[in-house]
């Protein structure tokens, strides 16, 4: 089994592909032992000394990382990846944790049409990028002119997630949505 390992904009994750579907839908986060005992493969890595969290999406795995150079950690990381495939271990403990998908969210039922082509530009223009650093981005409300979304993986809490939504994803949907007058993350 040959992992890749690609850096990512936040310099405390990592992006690792296992080059097989991690979740074949939705996304899994974990920031502590509690969260990722849903999931065989996040305990593994959380259970790390240095790992703070585990993302999981489609088919990568995302890991952060508390202090420590990468060079140190990321062998026993690509270990516990490795093991966790070759075992047969499911990604997610049956019965138990599911995969994270939308969570409940707010706008004015007037707003509905404004809202699915905010949807269907998050989906097509803005996710597959976001994936591609080892995150995910979901729409969480719009109001007032205002759209809230939630930033996970490796764009929660990346130094430059502030300049993607503002200038990024703020200029696309302004561009295509003139009632979107701000973008801001939850």
């Amino acid at each position: 089994m040959f992992i890749q390992t690609e850096a990512t904009p936040n310099p405390a994750t990592l992006k690792f592909l296992p080059g097989r579907v991690v979740l074949p839908t939705g996304t899994f986060d974990a920031s502590n032992a509690e969260a990722a005992a849903g999931s065989p493969l996040a305990s593994r890595l959380i259970a790390l000394p240095e790992v703070t969290g585990v993302f999981l999406g489609y088919d990568f795995v995302t890991v952060t990382k508390r202090d420590g150079e990468w060079q140190q950690l990321k062998p026993a990381i690509l270990g516990e990846i490795m093991e966790h495939f070759l075992s047969g271990a499911p990604v997610l403990v049956e019965g138990g944790a599911q995969p994270t998908t939308d969570a409940e969210e707010f706008f004015d039922p007037a707003d509905s049409e404004t809202v699915t082509t905010i949807k269907d530009l998050l989906e097509t223009r803005v996710r597959p990028a976001v994936a591609g650093d080892g995150g995910d981005i979901t729409f969480r409300g719009f109001r007032d002119g205002v759209v809230y979304l939630n930033m996970k993986g490796s764009c929660s809490g990346c130094p430059s997630s502030t300049a993607t939504l503002k200038y990024g994803i703020q200029n696309l949907l302004r561009h295509f949505v003139p009632d979107v007058r701000e973008v801001e993350a939850v």
